[in-house]
């Protein structure tokens, strides 16, 4: 029996990955990546079994093909001031077509209290899920490891410098490969419904100590540059970001230069059996994004 997995925000960071995973199983697995453009989503065609539909999410009829004979759901929102109704139209979409199980990509921290705004808009659209009756899993990762490849590269290779306004806090950083391993076996596996796992690299460091690590893979000088969170703000500010953005961003940073992103779990190594990613092994695996 063929069992059908749709992927939403398939060409983000970890949308994409699942997708890639997904499809290196063999034809029992039917992988529809939903995405925004289908030009931008062209690449995924070229994964077997991959099937590209587009998604509006005004658009009710684009909605309904793409639920279409959907067993499961991998649900991700972009980041967005809309996210929260975006993944809630998606989940009454889920309920309407008769969406088995619902994996949320969501974020650590989304229960703390007091809430920061990210966090809220996550358990938010958890809540909601909860509330859907159908059966769920919540993955809530740490900071990607990969955002170093799609925020600092450019100026690690031009500078040799990490702009970042998180002091000497630590954070679990994760590899998002890790996280689409978690959520790949959670959608084909058995016994993972109402859970919520939080994930995490093997370690927590802080970004001067990753900027030490790029220095020893790449074999030239990589220097952590503690932004004050005023400057860092307004630089957002200057590059396009909307405030609501740059705000949310900013109480994130802090978080983390508090130190209350330091914690490490094993949850990645319960769920697939084997240990998550260390920061050396992703900066080797990146080596030439940063050189």
């Amino acid at each position: 029996m063929h069992l059908t997995i749709l992927v939403t925000g398939a060409t983000g960071t970890v949308g994409r990955e699942v997708v890639k995973q997904l499809s290196m199983y063999n034809g029992d697995i039917r992988v529809r990546a939903g995405v925004h453009s289908v030009i931008k989503g062209e690449n995924l065609t070229r994964l077997p079994g991959v099937e590209i539909v587009e998604m509006d999410f005004e658009d009710k009829d684009s909605l309904q093909a793409a639920f279409t004979h959907v067993d499961k759901l991998f649900l991700i929102t972009p980041f967005a001031k809309g996210q929260v109704h975006m993944a809630k139209t998606l989940v009454d979409e889920a309920k309407e077509n008769g969406v088995k199980h619902i994996v949320k990509l969501s974020a650590m921290g989304a229960d703390a209290e007091p809430p920061i705004m990210l966090g809220s808009w996550h358990r938010e659209i958890e809540k909601y899920i909860e509330d859907s009756g159908i059966a769920y899993t919540f993955l809530r990762p740490a900071s990607f490891m990969q955002n170093f490849v799609n925020y600092s590269a450019s100026t690690i290779k031009s500078e040799g410098k990490v702009y970042l306004p998180t002091g000497d806090g630590k954070i679990g950083y994760i590899d998002v490969r890790d996280i689409a391993a978690v959520g790949v076996e959670v959608l084909t596996g058995e016994g993972h419904e109402g859970k919520i796992y939080e994930l995490t690299g093997p370690e927590a460091i802080s970004n001067g100590e990753a900027a030490q690590v790029l220095s020893e893979v790449t074999g030239k000088q990589v220097e952590f540059v503690d932004v004050p969170s005023d400057a860092a703000r307004q630089a957002m500010i200057a590059q396009g970001a909307p405030d609501w953005m740059a705000d949310a961003m900013i109480e994130l940073y802090d978080v983390y230069k508090a130190g209350n992103s330091n914690q490490v779990f094993d949850s990645v190594q319960a769920v697939i059996d084997r240990k998550p990613h260390t920061f050396k092994q992703f900066a080797q695996d990146y080596k030439e994004c940063f050189e």
